[in-house]
C-alpha cells in the first residue's frame, strides 16, 4: 500500500507492519505520515474491529531514523518543533484509536518505537526482544513519549530507564509492564490471534467505551461521587442501546452475539 508500511485485512483485523526492515523499521517523516493516516482511516473503517501493529524483519523498530535525525539537527527549533509535533500527533492518534491495539512485538525496539508499544492496549513480544529508552545518551529525553511510556510502567520504573538509557529484556519488560505476554518467536502468531479473537467477542460501542473508561479513570485523583455518576450514566447508557440489549439478549439465549465474526 505504501513505501513504509505494508497492510493486510484478515477479515474485521487490520495488521500493519511497519516496513523498513533494512533500517529496523526506524521512523523517518515519511512513515510517521503514512502511520497516522492509515490509522486514522482504520479509527473511521466500521469494517475494522481491530488493528495489529508489527514490524517486518528482526526488529520491531529502532525509533528514529539517524539519517532523518542528522537532517533535523540542522533545522532551526522551530522546524524541530514542527517535526517533533507530528511525531507526537502519531502517538496521541494511536493511543486514542477508538479500535482494539495489539502490538505485536517481533523484536527489539528502542525509543518511538517503546512510545508505539506503550501506546498500543495490549502488547506481546518475543522473549528474544531487547528494549532501551537511550534518548539521553544523545543529549536528549523521551518528551513526546513519555506521557504514554510513564502511563506504561510508572514513573518509578520510568525515573530509572530515561535517566540510565539502558538496554533492558523482554521479561523486564514484562515485568514493568510495558509488554503483557512474553512468548517464544514460533508461538507470537498464535498467542496475538487468539487475543485478537478474544477482542472479536466484545461489541464495538463497548470496547471503545471500554478504552475510554479506563484512559478516564486513569486520568482522576479520587474516585469520588462525581465519578459513580458518570459511571453510572455510562452503564445505564450501554445497557439500553441496541448493542447492549443484543448482547445481553445473546447470553440468555445461549448464542454468540451479532457482531461475533
Amino acid at each position: 500500500m505504501t513505501s513504509t508500511l505494508a497492510c493486510q485485512r484478515d477479515g474485521a483485523l487490520l495488521r500493519i507492519h511497519l516496513n523498513r526492515p533494512e533500517l529496523h523499521n526506524a521512523f523517518n517523516a515519511e512513515m510517521i505520515a503514512e502511520l497516522t493516516a492509515r490509522l486514522r482511516e482504520a479509527g473511521t473503517d466500521n469494517g475494522v474491529r481491530a488493528v495489529v501493529l508489527s514490524g517486518n524483519g528482526k526488529s520491531f523498530s529502532a525509533g528514529a531514523d539517524l539519517n532523518w535525525m542528522r537532517g533535523m539537527a540542522a533545522f532551526s527549533e522551530a522546524e524541530n518543533r514542527e517535526d517533533s509535533m507530528r511525531l507526537a500527533e502519531l502517538m496521541r492518534t494511536l493511543d486514542g484509536l477508538p479500535k482494539p491495539t495489539i502490538a505485536r512485538v517481533n523484536g527489539a525496539a528502542f525509543g518511538g518505537g517503546v512510545g508505539l508499544i506503550a501506546c498500543c492496549d495490549i502488547a506481546v513480544g518475543v522473549d528474544t526482544a531487547l528494549f532501551g529508552l537511550t534518548e539521553v545518551r544523545l543529549g536528549l529525553v523521551p518528551a513526546v513519549i513519555s506521557p504514554y511510556v510513564v502511563a506504561a510502567i510508572g514513573a518509578r520504573q520510568s525515573r530509572r530507564l530515561f535517566l540510565t538509557g539502558e538496554r533492558f529484556d523482554a521479561a523486564t519488560a514484562a515485568r514493568i509492564g510495558l509488554l503483557h505476554d512474553v512468548v517464544p518467536a514460533g508461538e507470537l502468531d498464535a498467542t496475538v490471534d487468539q487475543i485478537a479473537g478474544d477482542l472479536g467477542r466484545g461489541g464495538p460501542v463497548a470496547l471503545d467505551e471500554a478504552k475510554r473508561l479506563v484512559a478516564r479513570i486513569a486520568a482522576g485523583h479520587d474516585v469520588n461521587a462525581a465519578t459513580d455518576t458518570k459511571n453510572a450514566a455510562l452503564i445505564a447508557r450501554l445497557r439500553v442501546s441496541d448493542e447492549g440489549q443484543e448482547g445481553l439478549t445473546a447470553f440468555f439465549e445461549r448464542r454468540d452475539a451479532r457482531w461475533v465474526g
